[in-house]
C-alpha cells in the first residue's frame, strides 16, 4: 500500500524560507513521478512543482525562481525547498506520487495523496 507522509509545514515570516519532506513507502519509488500541489481554503488543488523518475523538474509560474523540487530515490524521499515566501503562499501542501512520467494535474485522482503539511507565511 503506497504511503505518503509529509512534514516541514509551519509558521514563517514573509521572504524567509521552508523545506518541505515526503516520506514514500509501500513501492520502489524511482520510476514514479512525484510532486507537490497546494490548497487555500475555498480553492482548488492547484499543481505547484514535480519531478520525474529520471530527474526532469516542472513548476507552476506562480513560484518559478523560488521553489525547489528535489528527490532521493535511495531514500523515497521528495523534497521542496520555498524560499522568498510570499503570504499568498500560506496554503496546505500535499505530496503526490503516479506510476508515470509525470504527474496528473486534471484528474487527480490518478494521484497518490499524503494528507498535507500546512504552511502559513505572514506579512
Amino acid at each position: 500500500q503506497v504511503q505518503l507522509v509529509e512534514s516541514g509545514g509551519g509558521l514563517v515570516q514573509a521572504g524567509g524560507s521552508l523545506r518541505l519532506s515526503c516520506a514514500a513507502s509501500g513501492r520502489t519509488f524511482s520510476g514514479y513521478a512525484m510532486g507537490w500541489f497546494r490548497q487555500a481554503p475555498g480553492q482548488e488543488r492547484d499543481f505547484v512543482a514535480s519531478i520525474s523518475g529520471v530527474g526532469n523538474t516542472y513548476y507552476a509560474d506562480a513560484v518559478k525562481g523560488r521553489f525547489t523540487i528535489s528527490r532521493d530515490n535511495a531514500k523515497n524521499a521528495l523534497y521542496l525547498q520555498m524560499n522568498s515566501l510570499k503570504p499568498e503562499d500560506t496554503a496546505a501542501y500535499y505530496c503526490a506520487a503516479r506510476d508515470s512520467r509525470l504527474l496528473s494535474t486534471s484528474k487527480l485522482d490518478d494521484n497518490y495523496w499524503g494528507q498535507g503539511t500546512q504552511v502559513t507565511v505572514f506579512p
